[in-house]
């Protein structure tokens, strides 16, 4: 089976080092937790960073930064993984979905503004799979209406648009390190910011609200334990030194499928040409006589493992049953959109041969 994912870390690479981590005996808020949150800040260029549990924690604990209250509306791009909804839901909050791009797959700065209410008190921008299309343009408006721009940019570590590093631009950024990501740490994630107010009050939350004082712990708040422990700090550092090079194969890759695949009527996810991808996912729209379900269901049986792109957040049966406003463009991508393979053990020619011979028989 050619799996859609592999990991970019094999035990070799770190044994020495979890042998040290065995031998000192501190797994938790260790050297390599520190080794990494400080690699992380300066890949980026952020000032500040903050390793969490998840993803998803990272997002809710940014919600919380920014003062969500129940009742209070933020703003989603709609096709993402449900826990960009998720983290508004559960602090009483509304979620409200803003329809994406068709060919960038991101949030539309029209469908941005339209929703905008006084109710409105932060907007979440999601890089679909990886790409940071429009970003930009999302948080020059962000400012024009004095809202917070929070990126849940969980897929997108290693994508730049207009050279600025995805964690550099939002007011706030969230990555994920979970296994479907370039930089896993099996279960993971982290905070960036440029802020220093933010950033003190992150360093107390993220540590059960505790502050130093006169050599203790003074618990001056109330606060989470969303650390990231030593050994998925270690295996996190050892990817994000080679992670601008995983960017450039996969590229490289993704470049070969568009090549074979545009031929058969695929078409590719839109990345603006000042806009580096770190191809988290290769994603393509399939030709509209294409049954994506079969062709996911035909590549399995050949041995290639696919899937859909990613959720319309609004077309959810959560979503649907309380809300009932599915967006149009983000349920199309849903229904017609592709992940391939893409990492090192993957020979593009060869998914794309089994492709073709399902389009033979259409």
């Amino acid at each position: 089976m050619i799996r859609l994912v592999e990991p970019y870390i094999r035990f070799e690479e770190v044994q020495h080092e979890l042998e040290q981590i065995f031998s000192s005996g501190i797994l938790t808020k260790g050297p390599f937790v520190q080794q990494f949150t400080d690699s992380l800040k300066q890949y980026v260029g952020a000032r500040h960073s903050f390793l969490t549990t998840s993803g998803t924690t990272a997002l809710s604990t940014c919600l919380r930064l920014v003062n969500i209250q129940p009742g209070d509306e933020v703003i989603v791009s709609d096709f993402s993984f449900p826990a960009t909804a998720n983290v508004v839901e559960e602090l009483g909050a509304k979620p409200i979905f803003a329809d994406v791009d068709l060919d960038t797959f991101n949030m539309l700065p029209e469908e941005l503004e339209k929703q905008i209410t006084p109710k409105t008190k932060a907007v979440i921008f999601v890089d679909a799979l990886g790409n940071p299309t429009g970003i930009h343009q999302i948080k020059q408006m962000c400012d024009h209406y004095q809202l917070p721009l929070i990126d849940d940019a969980a897929c997108a570590l290693g994508s730049s648009e207009n050279g600025v590093k995805s964690g550099k631009i939002a007011d706030l950024t969230c990555f994920s390190f979970h296994p479907r990501k370039l930089l896993t740490t099996g279960e993971g994630g982290a905070i960036v910011t440029d802020s220093d107010r933010w950033s003190s009050w992150l360093e107390r939350k993220l540590n059960h609200g505790a502050v130093p004082a006169n050599g203790q712990l003074d618990f001056v708040d109330y606060g989470y334990n969303y650390r990231l422990p030593d050994i998925q700090a270690l295996m996190g550092l050892k990817q994000l030194q080679k992670l601008d090079s995983i960017v450039k194969r996969r590229n490289q890759l993704k470049e070969t499928y568009r090549q074979l695949l545009e031929p058969l009527g695929f078409t590719n996810q839109k990345i603006a040409d000042h806009v580096i991808h770190n191809v988290q996912s290769a994603v393509f729209k399939i030709p509209e006589q294409v049954k994506l379900g079969s062709l996911i269901a035909y590549l399995r049986e050949h041995k290639i493992e696919s899937t859909f792109g990613t959720y319309c957040l609004s077309a959810t049966s959560y979503y649907q049953r309380k809300y009932g406003q599915t967006k149009q463009n983000a349920r199309y991508l849903q229904e017609h959109t592709l992940a391939l393979p893409c990492h090192d053990q993957v020979k593009a020619e060869e998914v794309a041969a089994v492709i073709e011979s399902y389009m033979n028989l259409l």
